[in-house]
């Protein structure tokens, strides 16, 4: 009841001074605003970037291909020795490497890879045809727009049916809708089954997420590995393997893993070698992170400043308040306040405009944080950090702002506070 008593009294005094209160909450209103929108635009592109690098299938990942040198470790007495051996014709990844992993592994994704290049016998034009299966598509988030994947009997019979990308298909039909027909390439005819969407990550907004490898995958034309292995490749051989783990805790497992499968498949040459693309993921969104966390220390302090600002004005608002209150402080002290009493009315004064203050900040953070995403052509998802930390910043400010107005208007003497103005 007393705190309510505080808050009603806190708005009355607002309500009878209007345009010096909203003087006195601007300062804090538009600190507020700026810890929100700020940090908001900051954590919202970390996550942006951090999600985007997850879809396009760069994190936890190792890319195993053929290597043509073999290295051998001897660790002893604190040192470790390396012993290269000449440079020899690698043995390259099979695609009985590929089932061996596939089957063995607890991975996200696993997909083989195959490149060429074959000519229409239509339009004389070179088409990059390239061997892999499904897995490829979740990993790299390439969805559908029409059709469906391969089937496990045609990755396993190595049929000839191949999915298109939307560049293909503009490119190659026009308007004809290429669903289930026949397209030539080189000595191989083969079945549309499928046609990929548009790219989703880069678009409608201007981030630039590899745009350039992106756009040459929606042109090609790719068909089941297998197909790719008998076809294009002699011995069943692939360019590389790509190997996704389910998360940073398994992933040093699967490497592992990896490594034992296939020198037990190669009767333990290591004549195979990973590219730790997850590792250097992970550097760079460390380094993401150590930048942002200095823009942080920065926009904290410009926040800071801003509502230091606005805790002066709240601060100058209390003490003139006082003055023009001394007559209700003598009247409350002599029916019985005590100095505590109206110590807490002045706190409850002070953090209640501050807390008004904070309010309306919030708002017109949200508001701003709308607003740049619909600049950028881009969803600026809200920090709710953000909001508390301007709660806790008001909450403090409005404090720190009432201490001293506070503490003077309680050690007031009653007698002289009511023979004041007179």
């Amino acid at each position: 009841m007393f705190v309510l008593d505080g808050v009603l009294s806190s708005f009355q005094t607002i309500l009878s001074h209007k345009f010096r209160s909203f003087l006195t909450l601007l300062g804090i209103l538009i600190g507020i605003t700026s810890v929100v929108a700020m940090f908001s635009s900051v954590s919202g592109f970390q996550m942006i970037v951090t999600e985007n690098i997850e879809k396009m299938g760069w994190d936890n990942t190792l890319v195993v291909s053929a290597s043509s040198q073999s290295n051998t470790q001897i660790r002893g007495f604190g040192q470790t020795i390396i012993y290269r051996t000449a440079h020899r014709r690698a043995l390259s990844l099979t695609y009985q490497d590929f089932e061996s992993l596939k089957a063995e592994l607890d991975v996200k994704y696993i997909y083989g890879m195959i490149d060429s290049w074959e000519r229409s016998q239509t339009r004389r034009n070179w088409y990059r045809v390239r061997a892999t299966n499904e897995d490829f598509f979740h990993n790299q988030t390439y969805p559908l727009k029409e059709g469906r994947f391969f089937n496990a009997f045609e990755m396993s019979r190595g049929m000839k049916v191949c999915i298109v990308g939307p560049t293909f298909s503009k490119d190659h039909f026009n308007d004809e809708d290429p669903l289930d027909q026949y397209f030539t390439a080189g000595n191989h005819r083969y079945k549309i089954i499928g046609i990929l969407d548009e790219d989703v990550l880069n678009k409608g907004n201007n981030m630039g997420f590899n745009p350039w490898g992106r756009r040459w995958d929606l042109q090609a034309i790719y068909i089941p590995l297998k197909t790719g292995a008998i076809y294009y490749r002699r011995n069943m051989s692939l360019d590389y393997i790509t190997i996704q783990a389910h998360g940073l805790e398994s992933y040093a497992d699967v490497k592992n893993r990896s490594t034992q499968i296939l020198l037990a498949n190669r009767n333990m040459q290591r004549d195979f070698s990973f590219q730790d693309v997850g590792a250097e993921i992970l550097e760079i969104t460390q380094q993401l992170n150590e930048m942002i966390s200095k823009w942080s220390l920065a926009l904290v302090s410009i926040a800071t400043i801003s509502l230091l600002v606005g805790g002066i004005g709240l601060f100058s608002t209390l003490l003139i308040s006082i003055n023009e209150r001394m007559s209700e402080i003598g009247i409350r002290k002599s029916v019985g306040a005590k100095d505590r009493d109206i110590f807490f009315y002045f706190i409850i004064e002070a953090i209640t405009l501050s807390i008004i203050a904070s309010i309306f900040g919030i708002i017109l953070g949200l508001l701003v944080t709308y607003v740049l995403g619909m600049a950028i052509n881009m969803p600026v998802p809200v920090s709710m950090a953000s909001i508390y930390i301007g709660l806790a910043f008001s909450l403090v400010i409005g404090f720190l702002s009432g201490l001293y107005p506070a503490i003077k208007a309680a050690k007031i003497n009653p007698i002289q506070a009511i023979y004041y103005f007179e």
